[in-house]
């Protein structure tokens, strides 16, 4: 047993001089809608790019129905994939809120036709409500980049 606890605890000293041996700061690239590198109001970017991996924010989705809520947010999640060189074919995983998801299951091919078959691991979650009241639907991704030589 004294074997086992030593070998833990040399295993925990190794993991500590690997840990403090990384960088204490990371380079973050960002973006936000005017051109703005991130909204001071609510305190995010809507888009952080970390070596080849980007994290895109909730995009809420505008419009009177949810057809056209998932039509105006996936534009909007275009735009921001975009601005790195990337497409939805970048797109390695993407998790839904929706205050309706039968709505999101009937108008499921608006947002099929952005993937063109090439789907990502994807989370759908109901919730009661979202930040922007009248959003019905809100999706945010992350996607992987080529790493550059």
């Amino acid at each position: 047993m004294k074997f086992i606890y030593a070998l833990f605890i040399l295993g925990l000293c190794s993991f500590s001089t690997i840990v403090s041996a990384q960088s204490d700061t990371i380079t973050k690239k960002k973006f936000h809608w005017g051109g703005r590198q991130q909204d001071t109001t609510y305190g995010y970017a809507q888009a952080v790019l970390i070596d080849n991996v980007l994290y895109i924010s909730g995009v809420p989705g505008m419009g009177q129905d949810m057809g056209a809520q998932l039509k105006s947010l996936y534009r909007g999640i275009e735009s921001a994939l975009k601005a790195y060189g990337a497409s939805f074919q970048n797109v390695v995983k993407e998790t839904l809120f929706t205050t309706d998801i039968s709505a999101v299951e009937q108008n499921n091919a608006v947002r099929k036709a952005y993937y063109k078959g090439d789907y990502p691991a994807a989370s759908w979650v109901q919730v009661q409500r979202l930040v922007m009241p009248q959003a019905m639907v809100e999706v945010e991704i992350i996607a992987h980049l080529p790493k550059k030589p």
